[in-house]
Formats: C-alpha cells, structure tokens, sequence
C-alpha cells in the first residue's frame, strides 16, 4: 500500500507543477485538467507502481515487460508525447508528423513538471539538450519546441537579475 500511496504522491504532484507550467504556456484549460488522466488507469497504474516502487515505499527502477506495455499505452493515448505523433511504417521507417502547438505546449509543461516533481528544479532546457538527439520531432516542432525552451531560459535569467 505504501507504494501505491507515494506513487498518488508523485501523480499529484506532476500535475500540479504541470498545471502551474501549463499556465505559463498558455495550454488550454481542458488540456491543463485532463493531463495524464491515464496514469490512473489500472494498465498504467499498477505497472508504474511496480516499476517505480518497492513495496514499501521506496524507490527502485525495475523496468518490465509490463512497464513496457503501460508506458507504450500512455504515450499512444495522450497527444502531449512526442511517440504518439510518430508514424511508424509497415517497411520500417518512422516518420515524425506535426504536433499541433496546444499539444507541443502540452509537452513543455510535461517536461517542466516532471522536472519539478522529481528534482525540484525547472531543468528542462539542460534536459532537453542532453536527450534531443532521441526526441525524433517533425521539424516544423521541433523548431518550435528549441524557440520556445530558449526563450523560456533567456526569460528566467531576466527574472533572476530582477530579484
């Protein structure tokens, strides 16, 4: 049960940051309120439980064919991740398509928030630079997604000097 518990602690909080991020990024209400709603589905919920968490509340990783299948289901249901905008063709090849602005926003708070609830920092520039090179973006997004970040960062050095 611990577990479960510091689990609902973490989805909590995630959302929480997100929605704050969301804000900032001007995502639509209805995107802010319904963000990661999956996660508390039993497919997703208790292989992320067993993934994240031992039984009594601590923290491990142990991924699983399980996990596997929540994870892929979670990325395919919710249009804030960058997986669910790529084609992959019967022949093999993957095609990244245009993510709509609201859901790239969507993404960006996702990013932040994750950030936030797991390191209590907005590190998701530094993030974004380390893993880029695995991020597989339409390039009209991914554009868009690199303006945006730095932008963002440029922005809140402007608010540090002001403090």
């Amino acid at each position: 049960m611990k577990a479960h518990w510091k689990y609902f602690l973490y989805v909590i909080r995630h959302k929480y940051y997100v929605l704050k991020a969301s804000r900032k990024l001007k995502v639509l209400i209805y995107l802010r309120l319904l963000h990661d709603w999956s996660k508390f589905l039993p497919s997703e919920w208790f292989p992320y439980v067993h993934t994240f968490y031992k039984k009594d509340g601590s923290s491990q990783y142990n991924e699983t064919k399980e996990f596997a299948i929540a994870w892929n289901s979670h990325q395919k249901r919710n249009k804030h991740h960058w997986q669910y905008w790529l084609l992959t063709w019967d022949r093999g090849e993957e095609v990244p398509l245009y993510m709509p602005t609201k859901y790239a926003n969507e993404m960006l708070a996702d990013w932040m928030g994750a950030g936030l609830a797991i390191t209590g920092k907005d590190n998701t520039y530094e993030w974004y630079q380390k893993n880029k090179i695995n991020i597989k973006l339409h390039k009209y997004t991914r554009n868009y997604i690199e303006a945006t970040l730095v932008e963002g960062k440029e922005l809140s050095k402007v608010e540090r000097l002001k403090h």
